[in-house]
């Protein structure tokens, strides 16, 4: 997976995410993804999530798109960085228009360094559960990203 634009839009972020034809797609083809990431981020098991199915983020997490799941990883870290919960995002696809294995993934903001920060953390977050690298700080990170939200306040 790999980040390949990120717009800053008045009311969201939208990144761009490709996903290669080589590369993963879909979580269940990963071992292990879906319990890694709930270790890394045990809070993903409360999601709400809109699908099709109608099933809870912490079912839907076995088996879905690998940038569906790196919107509600960049959606938690939002929220550990003290972001309402109440923020939405959005992954959508158009594989006609924008070419195979590429999304759009969309996240409604209160505070953009805050976003961008939860952005990079979880492409850092997404590489590791995908087997590319070591386990990011996550509870040291997302105190940095509070403490921006802190500074811009005074």
């Amino acid at each position: 997976m790999k980040v390949h634009a990120v717009t800053v839009c008045p009311d969201r972020v939208d990144v761009v995410v490709g996903v290669d034809e080589t590369g993963t797609m879909r979580t269940s083809s990963v071992p292990g993804l879906a319990d890694r990431a709930l270790r890394v981020l045990p809070s993903l098991e409360m999601h709400w999530c809109d699908n099709p199915s109608g099933r809870p983020f912490a079912e839907e997490i076995a088996d879905t798109e690998v940038p569906h799941l790196f919107e509600h990883v960049i959606m938690e870290i939002m929220a550990l960085s003290g972001s309402p919960r109440t923020l939405k995002g959005k992954t959508r696809w158009d594989f006609k228009r924008d070419g195979k294995g590429v999304f759009r993934v969309s996240v409604e903001y209160d505070d953009d360094l805050v976003c961008l920060g939860s952005i990079k953390l979880a492409n850092q977050v997404m590489q590791h559960l995908l087997g590319a690298g070591d386990a990011p700080d996550v509870v040291a990170e997302t105190a940095r990203l509070r403490s921006l939200r802190a500074r811009q306040a005074s």
